[in-house]
């Protein structure tokens, strides 16, 4: 087997028994992701650096003195600092741009001994679902390159669905871990906000951003998880599955899916249902009465306050106007345009939100899942899988023209504003294309959340490789 198929946790065991070198993976993976240029998935990749950090990981392991994660490449979305290489959120008046300092959690995996070599091509400022960059060009999906990777770390998703990296962060903030990972038939884990550090992330809502792991298996966001955390996680005892009760919003977050999507989950679901799982129906509709209230108030608000403070922090010697006229890509700029002129939050409509309507929906999520005695909440990531490349506005579903936006973050946008953490398991293909489930749990149980994963991973049905070969039809 090729070096570029293993995961980050099977790359560690195979440089700690000596079967291969971090030298040698660096030559695996810059081939690979030379083949997979097309795919437009990596917007910075310093072969020097990464031959640099390879030969000193090596040099490391010789001595006796390895890291935890030394050797392993990881590459990281476009908005974490990096001292090393170009952070510009992929947006055309950062271009070139180094900060001063690298993010906490890039600091965190270097001195675990992590190489980190690379950058990947991110929706621009993060304000969007397709990472279709005008900035950029657009990175593409594994399975299918005329097809969205999904957003905002939609190059990460691209880069590890392509086997160019074993691993890679994210950043979410109302889908962008969870949507591309189900997009490219990946592992996407949304921590509780405040579970990793959030300095040094170029920020759109610091209520909500959080970065996160896209890996190809379950141990490797165990594995990251560890090496991020700000404080120790605690060990917890993979449960047995007939101890698990989860939560179905089956009026919520199971109704209007595509055909084939809801094929697939369904199928999911009775397969747990067959191995001892209790499976509970819940209603959502408390909580998501008070979602409308909560998120795009504090995100815009924040976005306008927290962009300006990066910029300074940096030294970058641009403001917020000079930014917002480097941006390409239309949707993108029109948001921006919008909420610095017609479309402005107030303050009293932000600390609205933020101090009494979200309070208000974290404990109306807390009562459901203590009263319905759930250990988390399941439902499909995205009620669709990715849709073509350019359908930015609108897309089918079902044969049917709905709101590209709106339709794909619809299932992620709740768990985002409660801040809770969620993870979104690869379950299979329709239509060639992958699928994920959600489950999501009580705000701070991440570590609980994990061990449930656990539990269910040997139940995930085998989500093929993309078959690497295809080429994009579309210019």
């Amino acid at each position: 087997m090729s070096l570029n198929e293993l995961s980050a946790s099977e790359l560690l065991a195979g440089l700690e028994k000596n079967q291969f070198s971090a030298r040698e993976i660096a030559d695996d993976l810059l081939k690979q992701s030379q083949e997979m240029a097309h795919l437009g998935g990596l917007a910075h990749l310093n072969s020097e650096l990464f031959y640099q950090q390879a030969d000193q990981s090596d040099a490391r392991r010789a001595r006796g003195e390895a890291l935890a994660l030394d050797g392993v490449p990881l590459v990281l979305k476009d908005n974490l600092n990096t001292v090393d290489m170009p952070t510009t959120s992929s947006t055309g008046a950062l271009q070139g741009r180094v900060p001063l300092q690298d993010a906490q959690i890039v600091s965190q995996l270097r001195q675990a001994g992590a190489v980190l070599p690379a950058k990947a091509v991110m929706h621009e400022l993060a304000f969007g679902i397709t990472t279709n960059n005008a900035t950029t060009g657009p990175s593409r999906n594994p399975y299918d390159p005329d097809r969205i990777p999904g957003g905002s770390s939609g190059g990460t998703a691209t880069v590890v669905a392509a086997r160019q990296f074993p691993a890679g962060l994210g950043t979410d903030t109302g889908a962008s871990v969870r949507l591309p990972a189900a997009l490219c038939g990946l592992y996407g884990f949304r921590p509780t906000v405040g579970r990793y550090s959030g300095k040094g992330i170029v920020p759109l809502s610091p209520t909500r951003d959080t970065a996160g792991p896209m890996t190809r298996s379950l141990a490797d966001i165990s594995l990251l998880d560890s090496l991020l955390c700000q404080k120790a996680p605690s060990i917890i005892a993979t449960p047995s599955l007939n101890e698990l009760r989860l939560g179905v919003p089956r009026d919520n977050f199971w109704k209007e899916l595509d055909s084939g999507v809801a094929e697939v989950t369904l199928a999911f679901l009775d397969d747990l249902q067959k191995a001892g799982v209790t499976l509970v129906d819940v209603d959502l509709s408390p909580v998501l009465k008070i979602n409308a209230r909560v998120g795009m108030p504090i995100v815009l608000y924040e976005t306008l306050q927290h962009l300006p403070l990066y910029l300074a922090e940096n030294k970058y010697g641009i403001g917020l106007d000079e930014l917002i006229a480097g941006i390409h890509s239309p949707d993108v700029k029109e948001i921006f345009d919008a909420i610095t002129g017609d479309y402005t939050i107030s303050q009293e409509a932000y600390e609205e939100a933020l101090n009494i309507d979200r309070p208000l929906m974290q404990q109306a999520y807390a009562d459901l899942l203590r009263q319905s005695n759930v250990s988390g909440l399941i439902f499909p990531t995205s009620p669709l899988t990715a849709c073509p490349i350019g359908d930015d506005e609108t897309t089918l579903m079902n044969g049917k023209a709905v709101p590209t936006f709106n339709t794909y973050i619809s299932r992620t946008d709740v768990g985002s504003n409660l801040g809770a953490p969620g993870i979104s398991l690869p379950i299979g293909l329709s239509g060639g294309l992958p699928v994920g489930m959600l489950i999501e749990a009580g705000i701070g149980a991440d570590d609980q959340l994990l061990a449930l994963c656990r539990a269910i991973d040997p139940l995930l049905p085998a989500t093929p490789a993309p078959d690497l070969s295809k080429r994009p039809t579309a210019a």
